[in-house]
């Protein structure tokens, strides 16, 4: 029984064997060197090779004899086939010979189609392309010639249209990418433009005025003229009907023809046709600009900054030149100017649809008519007198011209009555001319009154208050000019203060005269006051201050002559020639002061002398000035001297004791620290109410003190072996820092 199942185990590896692939078989042998019948299995084997090895033989002897045949039919096969491989080779080189020609003319044929096809999307290309560059073309040539609003409309449709048809080529990109620049570029060039316009119609308004007004006075003669031919014809008309028609006109022409009319004359008697605002400006600018933002979508933006300019022009022009008063023709310049401005923006008006509009040239009427009145209010008659006058007291020969100046001036001094002749009167002739010119202005203002059926109170009040307008505004305005203008001199400016001081005493004057020819009351409820006294004090102040800036500034030109050796090593006996001569000058310049209120001179006085103690210290402390010796300072003290010399001997009256001394209190104390070098009473009373030297700063007294340093003995080795110069600087080192130390102790 065991010998029959492994019999039949090893017939079952022997066709698992048979029937396996190789790489599978391991597992299979595996199986049989696990067993124990393995001799019994490699019989089996054996037996089993021996009997594959008989089939094989069997069939190989059955199909030997077809295989022979089948070689030999083989071998007579061979030579057929080198014969048809020597025609196929032969055929081939005569087939490749004879398409050679025709495989080049196929290459040429296609290289051919490839060149037309590409000829052909060059031309389709180029037909997008082409009016790309032609319109850039155009448009860079509008730039050129300045066509902007052409150029911009050429932009728009190379932007909008041409550049998306031509596709995405590079200068189709650069192209893009230029076009808000030349946007940019137009806009700017635009308002260049533009700018240019408002300056030259800022420049020529004047013309443009005057030819405005003789195209004005030009209409006014055709009028006049038809008036006057339509009244003649009218008279004849009548005489005719008067006689009945039995009259005829002896040489029988027509009462209403052409050389009876005066239309004619006139325009014979024209010359040259005038040229209009158009005619003389050219416009175009301000259209082109408008035109151009406009398109831009900022047509806003340009209405604004127009009419912003123009009411700085508008301000410009009707800003009078300081020496219009002086001529007629500089009136006339002035007015020109103003209607030249409403010329051109009446044309504007017209020709553009919302630059500007009717109220906007309303507004600006209304400011040039508020301007032009207080011009024509603030450039009078009164600018002519204070021109005319030569600032100097009215001399007086006899009584009659003593009597007659009375007559035109309220004037009244006991005093001045009893010296004998001649003499002269205080004030100028601008006191008694001026007030001439009040007393007509109120004879005016009544006459004009006259046909208003106002009451008497009515007419005093419009009196007084014209008056008030007249004294506050022109002539205050005028008296301000005087005194503000250019190389106005002290002795002007005095004359001046005593001309308002009289003019403002005579207002209770005025006021009896407006009383006197309206029978009104001064006292009267509800009456208006004349401002003359707050007019007149006004422009005295004014004049006062003048008169202290003038004189400070006098002293500032003879302090720039100041020429002193700070390193002298002794000072001199006398005082400098610019203060001599600066002496000279206040000593000259107060005796003219003789006849002004004694404050005013005393003030002038003491502010002079003030200014010109600060002046010097300042002098002394500059930074430029590096080293002071002490002989400098001993010339210094010999100026400031002088100073208080001037000062002690009352240059002007009034002055109680050596308060005029007192101007030059911190320079004296100052100067005699230093002479003297009396540090320790300085720095022992320092800070005390009966310190002799309260004035001395010690900042300032620190700063001289570092300026009196020898800086050059560090670098001088033979001055370090003199002891005396070594002395002097180590007690000045000394005091430096006991100062410092004073000023560290007192911040703190």
């Amino acid at each position: 029984m065991a010998s029959a199942e492994t019999a039949a185990e090893n017939e079952r590896i022997l066709r698992e064997i048979e029937s396996t692939d190789t790489n599978c078989i391991g597992p299979t042998l595996r199986s049989v060197y696990d067993g124990q019948e393995h001799g019994l299995f490699m019989d089996k084997l054996e037996g089993r090779i021996r009997n594959h090895d008989r089939e094989i033989e069997k069939m190989c002897n059955h199909h030997f004899q077809g295989f022979v045949d089948s070689i030999t039919e083989l071998l007579k096969v061979r030579g057929e086939a080198q014969k048809l491989k020597c025609q196929v080779t032969e055929t081939n080189q005569k087939l490749q010979t004879d398409g050679k020609e025709v495989l080049t003319s196929m290459d040429e044929l296609r290289q051919c189609r490839l060149q037309q096809r590409n000829i052909a999307t060059t031309i389709d290309k180029l037909t997008h392309c082409l009016p790309v560059l032609e319109m850039y073309s155009k448009l860079q040539e509008q730039m050129r010639s300045k066509r902007y609003y052409p150029a911009l409309r050429t932009l728009e449709q190379l932007e909008e249209s041409c550049l998306p048809q031509a596709g995405s080529y590079r200068f189709c990109g650069i192209m893009s990418e230029n076009i808000p620049r030349l946007r940019t570029h137009i806009r700017d060039a635009s308002m260049s433009d533009l700018k240019d316009f408002l300056e030259s119609i800022r420049k020529h308004s004047d013309k443009i005025g005057e030819t405005a007004m003789k195209q004005a006075q030009v209409q006014i003669a055709r009028d006049n003229a038809v008036t006057s031919q339509q009244r003649s014809a009218s008279g004849r008309r009548i005489r005719k009907e008067a006689c009945s028609g039995t009259e005829v006109d002896r040489t029988g022409s027509n009462p209403f023809s052409e050389k009876d009319s005066g239309i004619m004359d006139v325009e014979d008697a024209e010359e040259d046709e005038i040229p209009g605002a158009h005619d003389l400006v050219d416009f175009s600018p301000v259209y082109r600009c408008l035109h151009i933002y406009t398109v831009l979508g900022a047509r806003d933006t340009f209405e604004n900054y127009y009419r912003k300019q123009r009411r700085k022009q508008a301000r410009l022009v009707l800003q009078p030149h300081s020496n219009m008063h002086e001529t007629l023709e500089g009136y006339r310049c002035y007015f020109n100017q103003i209607v030249g401005f409403f010329v051109v923006e009446d044309h504007i008006l017209h020709a553009t649809q919302g630059l500007v509009n009717r109220a906007y040239v309303e507004e600006l009427w209304e400011l040039a008519l508020s301007k032009t009145i207080a011009a024509l209010r603030t450039h009078s008659v009164c600018l002519q007198l204070l021109d005319q006058d030569n600032y100097s007291p009215i001399p007086v020969a006899s009584r009659d011209e003593y009597q007659r100046i009375a007559g035109q001036f309220p004037f009244q001094d006991p005093e001045l009555d009893k010296m004998p002749f001649p003499k002269k009167l205080p004030f100028s002739e601008f006191v008694p001319k001026v007030y001439s010119q009040l007393k007509e202005f109120i004879y005016a203002c009544l006459k004009y009154s006259e046909d208003l059926h106002l009451s008497s109170t009515e007419i005093d009040d419009m009196i007084r208050k014209s008056t008030n307008l007249l004294l506050t505004r022109t002539l205050s305005h005028c008296l301000q000019y005087a005194i503000k203008k250019k190389n106005v001199g002290l002795a002007e400016l005095v004359q001046i203060i005593i001309n308002t001081t009289h003019l403002e005493q005579s207002c209770h004057y005025l006021e009896e005269f407006i009383s006197n020819i309206t029978s009104v009351p001064p006292d009267t409820i509800n009456a208006t006051k004349l401002y003359g006294t707050s007019t007149f004090k006004d422009a005295r102040h004014a004049a006062e201050e003048e008169i202290y800036t003038n004189l400070n500034q006098k002293i500032d030109q003879f302090l720039q002559l100041a020429d002193y050796d700070w390193a002298a090593a002794q000072g001199g006996g006398q005082a400098s020639d610019y203060l001599s001569d600066l002496i000279a000058f206040l000593c000259s310049t107060f005796a003219v002061f003789t006849h002004l209120p004694g404050k005013v001179a005393q003030t002038a006085c003491m502010s002079a002398c003030k200014h010109l103690s600060t002046s010097l210290l300042q002098l002394l402390l500059e930074a430029d000035v590096r080293q002071v010796s002490m002989g400098a300072l001993q010339q210094f003290n010999v100026d400031v001297k002088e100073c208080e010399k001037f000062a002690r001997a009352g240059p002007v009256p009034g002055f109680q004791g050596d308060t005029l001394l007192l101007a030059f209190i911190d320079l004296r104390q100052l100067l005699d620290l230093f002479t003297q070098w009396d540090w320790s009473t300085y720095l022992a009373d320092y800070g005390l109410p009966t310190c002799k030297y309260l004035r001395v700063n010690p900042h300032t007294a620190l700063a001289l003190l570092e300026k009196m340093k020898d800086t050059s003995r560090k670098n001088n080795m033979f001055a370090q072996f003199r002891k005396n110069e070594r002395d002097k600087q180590k007690l000045i080192d000394t005091v430096v820092k006991q100062l410092r130390n004073l000023i560290a102790t007192n911040q703190a």
